[in-house]
């Protein structure tokens, strides 16, 4: 099914709630503006708190392939642009030579034809075979160097590629881009000016709530509000690495698995390793601790039952 662009921060919202994602009207309005004006979106936020998801939603629900381009350190030309397929492009030559029909001058231009060249997602981003631009997604660009960024002005700016033997390719519409980072080094400005900017921070405890009912369905109520309280306190505490709304909703599926209808000492203790992923903050939080969170949030929830 392809999508229309929504037409309104409301309708943008609504578009992406039916895919399961529940986004706040900020987040709403910065995605309807980056899709009214073509402008590539830069989402900066902590690991989990559902950057990388709002391209995949926006994918399924405007009917959009979805290219994604997983960034690493060392990530070059040939595994982000396009390479040559040189295994082929030999085979050619020899075959030709076998033939006797060598003209190096004409072989020059056949072996260097579009039919031996591998587009990778950046390449790949810029055709539309059905019509409809692609959503492209730059996972994690922090992770890559200040060459690749440099490298990716000329896609951002113009949506073009010059590749030296074919010349330049550009796009009939420019993809829908999403960039995320986690913020483990600045990116350049001049990368972030050709793009709107969002920060997406973790959700207040009615908003965690809402997402963990939309996306885990067959958790009680009862539980669920007791999985976000409990991981709302934990936010509060100064850990080495907080839970993301994605560690929040595995914690969910792990309990669901457990038969758990209430959270209790012994199902966290036992559980704090879906939640927490370095063994300091799992040891701090063990035992004790995780008890004084348990009636803290239990306390929480007979207080508000009674009002």
């Amino acid at each position: 099914m392809n999508q229309e662009l929504p037409s309104s921060i409301d309708e943008t919202a609504s578009l992406l709630r039916s895919a399961g994602y529940v986004a706040g009207r900020d987040v709403a309005a910065v995605v309807f503006l980056a899709l009214r004006m073509g402008r590539p979106l830069f989402l900066e936020g902590e690991a989990g708190v559902g950057k990388t998801e709002i391209a995949k939603v926006l994918a399924e629900v405007l009917g959009r392939r979805l290219i994604r381009l997983q960034c690493y350190e060392g990530l070059d030309i040939g595994s982000a642009v396009y390479e040559w397929n040189y295994s082929a492009q030999m085979i050619e030559i020899r075959l030709a030579e076998a033939a006797g029909e060598l003209d190096r001058a004409r072989m020059g231009e056949d072996i260097f034809a579009e039919k031996f060249l591998i587009k990778r997602p950046l390449l790949q981003a810029l055709e539309a075979p059905d019509g409809k631009p692609p959503v492209l997604l730059i996972d994690e660009l922090d992770r890559t160097d200040e060459a690749f960024e440099a490298f990716l002005l000329e896609v951002l700016s113009d949506f073009q590629i010059t590749i030296p033997e074919l010349g330049t390719i550009r796009a009939t519409e420019p993809p829908i881009v999403i960039i995320t980072s986690n913020r483990t080094r600045e990116v350049h400005d001049a990368l972030k000016r050709r793009c709107l900017y969002h920060w997406v921070g973790y959700p207040d405890a009615k908003r965690e709530l809402e997402i963990v009912k939309a996306r885990r369905p067959q958790a009680s109520e009862a539980l669920a509000q007791e999985v976000v309280l409990f991981v709302q306190a934990l936010r509060g505490i100064d850990l080495y690495k907080s839970p993301g709304v994605a560690e929040t909703l595995d914690w969910v599926t792990a309990l669901h698995e457990l038969d758990a209808l209430t959270l209790d000492p012994q199902t966290v203790n036992d559980t704090l390793g879906v939640l927490l992923k370095y063994q300091d903050d799992i040891s701090r939080m063990q035992g004790t601790e995780a008890k004084r969170i348990l009636d803290q949030i239990k306390d929480e929830i007979r207080a508000l039952s009674h009002v």
